[in-house]
């Protein structure tokens, strides 16, 4: 299998790296893989992961939820109940930090179509990518986006064509990281907005469950973030951070996860628990949080 080895951290270019433990694909396959940390910047990644050529069989799975839309399961149906919670605000932020009621945007790895359909509704001009061809099935079947494309057309889109453009969960899973935020800045306009959300390792629920912490999600996660290194990277590539807001529903999602991960009995009331405690314990804490949005802007000069 080819795989990819990193000896030279992505945020900050030191080699000072070390292993920091070792987590498990629950998820498909079983496989045991490494986690590295740079010891200048606490950045941290999935070591010899496989690489994007030969990756599908982890995520081939109808249960894979942002590619299938299962409803399977418990878990399964909370997120799609808390997926529901989440497009309005998603939606809010887009229009608010544009200052648009109409424009373009661009969705990276935009799954089964929700957000783009979401952003549709309201009558802005929405392309969708994603490299899941059964998910772009479904987004084409179910919600007619105008322009579904898989990540490779991207790079024939012209420059400065989008108002803004979101990664919901996707940056952690692209392999040419610093390409992709190059991709980004060249696909905005001047002043463009960039809005992601990344899992934060440093949270309250990832220092409570280290390894078996569920947003690791190896292989499919490559790159495991703090909002340090999200800060250090954007303005490396010509970005200017507005805000970060805490996504709260994570805690809960994320901690039912690690508590069936490492085996607990009644790990959805344990889950439940554990995320709660660590609700209270972020305060609304962006950078406590599970998952963080972040909100650029592109610089002028960018």
């Amino acid at each position: 299998m080819d795989i990819i080895h990193i000896d030279t951290c992505p945020i900050c270019g030191s080699q000072h790296l070390e292993e920091a433990g070792t987590c498990v694909d629950h998820y498909a396959t079983g496989e045991s893989f490494k986690i590295w940390k740079c010891r200048d910047c606490r950045f941290r990644f999935t070591q010899n992961f496989p690489d994007e050529s030969v990756n599908a069989r982890y995520y081939d799975s109808p249960d894979y939820i942002s590619h299938s839309d299962t409803r399977r399961g418990l878990m399964n149906k909370i997120y799609h109940w808390a997926r529901t919670f989440m497009l309005r605000r998603k939606r809010n932020l887009v229009t608010s930090a544009t200052e648009l009621k109409r424009g373009h945007l661009l969705d990276i790895g935009s799954g089964t179509g929700y957000f783009a359909h979401e952003m549709k509704k309201i009558s802005w001009n929405v392309t969708a990518a994603e490299k899941s061809e059964n998910a772009r099935r479904f987004a084409q079947q179910h919600f007619n986006i105008d322009h579904l494309v898989s990540p490779e057309e991207l790079e024939n889109i012209p420059d400065a064509t989008f108002d803004a453009v979101t990664m919901w969960h996707v940056m952690e899973h692209v392999q040419q990281l610093d390409h992709e935020w190059e991709l980004v800045n060249r696909l905005l306009k001047p002043d463009g907005i960039f809005i992601m959300a990344v899992p934060n390792f440093e949270s309250a629920d990832g220092s409570i469950y280290g390894t078996h912490w569920a947003a690791y999600d190896v292989p499919r996660h490559l790159w495991h973030f703090n909002s340090e290194n999200v800060h250090t990277i954007a303005a490396r590539h010509g970005f200017k951070m507005l805000e970060m807001q805490a996504m709260p529903l994570d805690a809960f999602f994320i901690s039912i996860l690690s508590e069936r991960y490492a085996g607990t009995k009644n790990a959805f009331v344990q889950g439940m628990s554990t995320g709660l405690k660590c609700y209270f314990k972020a305060g609304g804490r962006p950078e406590l949080s599970s998952s963080i949005i972040y909100v650029m802007k592109k610089k002028k000069n960018g």
